[in-house]
């Protein structure tokens, strides 16, 4: 098993949710930190940790983000990262698995799972100070989920006129990853 570190500059988590019941609305986290103990030739014996920082929450609304990032939902004041750790890597296809594991969101933890594809290795420049000290090695991951933010003491609404809702209590989850080989 080697031990690879995400690039924080290349690895993201998006979300979607429904809002005002006609809608989705999307927003990000970057710079998803956390490390990977992986061996693209026996890829069910893998384990992941990752950490996302709630203040990176970026919407593209700056009220929004900031009743995102209040008590109302992931109070970000004191609940400062969201972490996810795995448990279990069930492959279902030759570059398919789920990765079946832990998410802690404002303080509460609920198992959760990855649909993961594996995207491949690459051998790519690394510059630094604008100097190639390359060439490092890649790996690539996309992974979906969903979860009920109600699970997770998220439960801030509105009732809309006939009866509907301003959020929608799922979130759509897509986690985009770039690995480096630590070597």
């Amino acid at each position: 098993m080697s031990r690879w570190i995400f690039e924080p500059g290349h690895t993201a988590a998006e979300f979607s949710v429904r809002h005002m019941m006609v809608t989705n609305v999307r927003g990000h986290f970057k710079n998803v930190k956390g490390t990977l103990e992986f061996d693209p030739a026996a890829p069910e014996h893998a384990t992941m940790q990752a950490v996302i920082d709630t203040d990176t929450l970026w919407t593209g609304e700056t009220a929004r983000d900031a009743h995102l990032k209040s008590a109302d939902f992931l109070d970000v004041e004191h609940h400062q990262t969201i972490t996810f750790e795995s448990e279990k890597v069930e492959l279902i296809g030759p570059a398919d698995a789920e990765v079946h594991g832990r998410v802690t969101i404002r303080g509460v933890t609920q198992p959760l799972t990855l649909r993961t594809h594996f995207l491949g290795t690459w051998q790519t420049p690394w510059w630094e100070d604008g100097v190639d000290k390359g060439p490092k090695t890649r790996a690539g991951f996309v992974a979906s989920t969903h979860l009920n933010r109600k699970d997770f003491g998220v439960n801030w609404n509105a009732i809309l006129d006939r009866g509907g809702v301003a959020v929608g209590d799922d979130v759509e989850i897509t986690l985009d990853a770039e690995a480096i080989l630590d070597r």
